[in-house]
């Protein structure tokens, strides 16, 4: 059988994929935002959750599902020169006070979530912006017809 398009690798916790489901749910419902999932970035990393809004801004979200999640992960900063804003997100029993208060913070269940700090916007360059608008244009394109004829993803 083909391999599906890379939307969900396999590494995330089920806490991690309930809380990437509400914040994709959220920025979708509340903030018109087109989403991405495990989406690969120029520098080599993968955000967990890449919004694009109606006016082509970019959010990163970066899911951390414990305290240990956290508490190792020292390449959250990297994410931040791809996006205009740039958010954790925790689900609801997890400690929000571990978190940057210079960072934006959204909390996320399965079913719904809520920002509860927004972040700073950084607006991108106009040409980074459009590579990144562009690389996700023929991201989502792929992984569409990957569902619909599988075979071997470019991405």
């Amino acid at each position: 059988m083909a391999e599906l398009p890379q939307i969900v690798d396999l590494r995330q916790s089920p806490t991690a994929l309930k809380v990437q489901r509400g914040v994709m749910r959220l920025l979708r419902g509340q903030h018109d935002f087109c989403c991405y999932a495990e989406v690969p970035l120029a520098n080599g990393r993968r955000a967990d959750v890449l919004g694009v809004g109606p006016k082509g801004e970019i959010w990163i979200v970066e899911i951390k599902s414990s305290l240990i999640d956290f508490q190792v992960d020292a390449k959250w900063p990297s994410y931040k020169d791809f996006c205009d804003r740039f958010f954790f997100a925790k689900p609801p029993e997890l400690d929000p006070d571990i978190f940057p208060l210079s960072e934006g913070l959204i909390v996320a269940d399965a079913h719904d979530a809520a920002i509860l700090r927004m972040a700073e916007h950084f607006p991108l360059s106009g040409a980074r912006r459009k590579a990144a608008l562009l690389k996700l244009s023929r991201l989502g394109a792929d992984r569409v017809h990957t569902l619909m004829d599988p075979g071997e993803s470019k991405f």
